[in-house]
């Protein structure tokens, strides 16, 4: 009668949604670098590992921005 969660998540297909392709494509082919994105309701963060790329991404944000299509504010972290 009750199904276990697994039973219910097991038959689900997750697939990374198009926005956080782009974005880590974007990253990785204009600075040979990885970023971590998160996304949440009004914001998408993208965390990279130093200041010297997040800094140089922060130049790039208006293409970013155009890129993914989207009205949510994208925010750059430096982390790792």
């Amino acid at each position: 009668m009750t199904d276990s969660l697994a039973d219910i998540l097991g038959e689900k297909q997750f697939e990374t949604p198009d926005i956080v392709v782009i974005i880590k494509n974007f990253v990785k082919e204009k600075f040979q670098s990885t970023a971590s994105i998160t996304i949440q309701t009004n914001q998408i963060i993208i965390e990279v590992g130093s200041s010297a790329l997040a800094g140089t991404l922060r130049m790039h944000l208006h293409a970013l921005q155009k890129l993914c299509d989207t009205e949510k504010r994208l925010v750059i972290r430096i982390g790792r």
